[in-house]
């Protein structure tokens, strides 16, 4: 229930340095100037230091530990500090890079003027590693890592998995399972009074009641199991500084209750008269339907202009408030975050392990934008970053990047300009940044809204600039593009998907189509399988106009809710007419905090509460990945079983549809065959990625126009065009997603 129609502040709140947090407003006002531009200067409480070097020039050479924060005692000495403002207590190993939450948040307090430690994997079993820098003057923060900490230990199938990007020489075990509610009791066994603030996506995406997949029930706030006093939930520029200005005033961390993007715990409500109250715990455990409403009416708060303050009540008269979120950043302090003088690597007490192997991945790559507007059910974007694209301008990019040409191991190839999805610079469209999006419909689905502003020059221009720089040979787009926002273009050229084809695939596109039964893409929130085959058809004709041999590599899910064995084995003939079997293949992953995942727990859609089919049990969900895999002999009488079950028996035999053949060992003959019979212009490929496999045999578009014979599959186009065959692209690596793409 809603006890006021509009936000109102707090009495207690004190005033707030003007601009910010309006969005679109300048960079917050520095104590002392310089930090984004590497310049040296005092800070408020002593030196603060600021790594020697240019953030211009050479970035890896030369570096030793006094260009990085502190970590023991002994950095502290070499620094004259005595004590630390704050101490950053991390589940990865410290890489001082911005695609490193950590690394952005602590060097954003350090250019403002904070003495910062941090101290990477501590050792949970022993008290003595989370005091290792002893006591910080205002609070700790407290993070998993750039990952749930389940997700980084555990496959869907919940085994064990066997190595951590994130930690030094990939070892496993570095690390607790929850580990963000582990972090935070010991400190506060250790400190009794000290604040404790979490961050990072564990944090965020568990900061009201959530399903834990692994454990299959619903859980607390982990703001209540961990100890804490306050979360940061999603992009934490913002709230941080606001909340470090906070303790630094001397406020008390229990009056700090008016930051946007926050959560805090209260026993009282007397001074919360604007929230939306959702069902209490008792009520979430007592019946998963209320759980699924309670989502849904969080879901439709997810907006910084729009969402209303929540309120979750606990037993014994705890209430947890999450606060609005944060605006989004205007392009200016996007831009302050990633011009800080990152070192951009791992510290040097990695060395002797051979380093952190997710630092390789982005490297040499750039984030230019954050948020996305696809509100895939599936991602956790729109409870973490939100629906609002906020980007980073040329010139900061391009700064980077020269960063980048200046890396002792460059050889002349930046992997990737992009972001949750590389296509998307701008919000959708003006109304976004006044009003908000839209709380009941989405941008991009059931089709493109006609209110949406689709242009890609912009995207477009960034990419020639970079690939001008001198020493960059090539540009690839790798983080994903939205292939419906690609065709919503209204550009009669094309010129996006020209010179992306062009100049930035490096033969082979990944696309993420997840899926080919309109029943199951629905309930995914992503476009119709037409779509997807119209696209494959402007892509083929592009490829062919360029004169290039390139594929579409596509993602595809198992066993996510609204998927029957029906829809598997629809998927399973897709994959019979791409040519090609994949190796790997991405199981639905019910992560916190996202609408499939409410769906899989609940069993009905939160928006409509309609009952939505769910594979739960190991053994459906088995049939349903091996139907995907189904020439794998090992998977012969899953798929057996899997075909008998839905009644579609007339795939087992010898014709060329058929998928495997009445006794094992034996293969069905034609296109089901690996290496088999050419389809089209394309040959069957050989699940490897190589030139000489099968793809989308590209035609022009007069050719096209004037064809006559049309593939099972073909759909008409927006040019009157026909999206003729199907993917037999190379093997592409597995979808590392579950909930966390981007």
């Amino acid at each position: 229930m809603q006890n006021a129609s509009s936000k109102q502040k707090k009495p207690s709140r004190p005033q707030k340095r003007a601009g910010s947090a309006a969005q679109g407003a300048s960079r917050p006002q520095k104590r002392t100037g310089g930090a984004a531009q590497g310049a040296s200067r005092p800070g408020k409480h002593g030196t603060a230091h600021t790594p020697n070097i240019d953030p211009t020039g050479p970035t890896a050479l030369g570096l030793t530990r006094a260009d990085f924060l502190p970590t023991t005692r002994a950095d502290m000495k070499a620094r004259g500090w005595d004590q630390c403002d704050f101490v950053y207590i991390c589940g990865d190993a410290y890489v001082d890079h911005p695609s490193f939450g950590a690394a952005i948040i602590c060097r954003l307090l350090e250019a403002h003027g904070y003495k910062v430690g941090f101290i990477a994997q501590p050792d949970w079993r022993d008290p003595a590693s989370i005091a290792a820098l002893g006591e910080p003057r205002l609070a700790f923060l407290v993070s998993a890592g750039n990952m749930d900490s389940m997700v980084n230990h555990y496959s869907v199938s919940k085994h064990r998995r066997r190595t951590d990007a994130y930690t030094p020489g990939g070892r496993m075990g570095a690390r607790p399972d929850h580990a963000t509610i582990v972090y935070g009791n010991l400190i506060r066994r250790t400190f009794k009074n000290t604040p404790i603030i979490l961050g990072g996506i564990e944090a965020s995406l568990r900061r009201l009641a959530h399903y834990d997949y692994w454990q299959d029930r619903l859980k607390r706030s982990v703001l209540l199991d961990s100890g804490a006093d306050l979360i940061i939930y999603g992009m934490g520029e913002r709230p941080i500084i606001e909340l470090a200005e906070a303790l630094d005033a001397g406020l008390p961390i229990e009056q700090i209750t008016y930051i946007d993007g926050t959560v805090y715990r209260t026993r009282s409500l007397d001074e919360v008269y604007d929230a939306v109250v959702l069902p209490s715990w008792d009520e979430l455990e007592a019946d998963p339907l209320t759980y699924a409403r309670s989502f849904n009416t969080q879901y439709e708060n997810m907006d910084p202009f729009s969402g209303n303050r929540l309120v979750e009540p606990y037993p014994h008269s705890v209430f947890v408030v999450q606060n609005p979120p944060a605006k989004p950043l205007a392009t200016e302090a996007f831009d302050e975050a990633y011009d800080l003088p990152y070192t951009r690597t791992y510290h040097p007490d990695y060395e002797a392990a051979g380093g952190v192997p997710a630092l390789a991945e982005v490297k040499m790559s750039l984030i230019s934008n954050r948020g996305c507007f696809g509100e895939c059910s599936f991602c956790a974007l729109t409870f973490h970053q939100g629906r609002i694209v906020q980007a980073r301008s040329h010139r900061s990019l391009l700064a980077e990047a020269r960063r980048i040409t200046q890396e002792p191991d460059f050889k002349g190839y930046i992997n990737d300009v992009g972001g949750p999805t590389a296509n998307f610079r701008q919000p959708a469209c003006a109304k976004q940044l006044t009003r908000g999006a839209c709380v009941h419909k989405r941008c991009l689905w059931p089709k493109v809204c006609r209110s949406m502003k689709v242009d890609h020059s912009d995207y477009v221009q960034l990419l020639r600039e970079l690939r001008a720089l001198p020493g960059v040979k090539k540009v690839f787009v790798r983080s994903g593009i939205r292939f419906d926002y690609v065709l919503a273009d209204p550009d009669p050229n094309q010129t996006f998907l020209r010179e992306l084809c062009e100049h930035h695939v490096s033969g082979q596109l990944k696309v993420a189509p997840e899926h080919v039964s309109d029943a199951v893409l629905s309930v995914m929130g992503k476009p119709s399988r037409a779509v997807y085959d119209r696209f494959v058809g402007e892509y083929r004709a592009m490829n062919r106009e360029l004169g290039r041999d390139q594929y579409l590599v596509p993602y595809l899910m198992s066993s996510h809710p609204g998927s029957t064995l029906r829809e598997a084995v629809e998927l399973a003939e897709y994959v019979r007419d791409m040519g090609y079997m994949p190796e790997q293949v991405q199981d639905f992953y019910p992560t916190p905090s996202t609408m499939s995942t409410c769906m899989y727990y609940t069993g009905v859609d939160p928006r409509t509460m309609k009952p939505v089919y769910v594979p739960k049990t190991a053994h459906e969900k088995a049939l349903q990945r091996a139907l995907i895999q189904y020439r794998k002999p090992e998977n012969y009488e899953l798929v057996r079983e899997a075909l008998q079950k839905a009644g579609r028996t007339d795939l087992i035999g010898y014709g060329p549809k058929c998928l495997i053949a009445p006794v094992k060992g034996q293969r069905p003959h034609g296109p089901g065959k690996r290496g088999g019979s050419k389809r089209g212009s394309g040959t069957s490929g050989q699940a490897q990625g190589s030139s000489k496999q099968g793809g989308h045999d590209a035609r022009t578009r007069s050719e096209r126009r004037g064809s006559s014979k049309q593939s099972p599959f073909a759909q008409q186009g927006k040019r009157g065009s026909n999206a003729v065959g199907r993917n037999r692209a190379g093997q592409g690596r597995e979808a590392n997603r579950g909930g966390h793409r981007g």
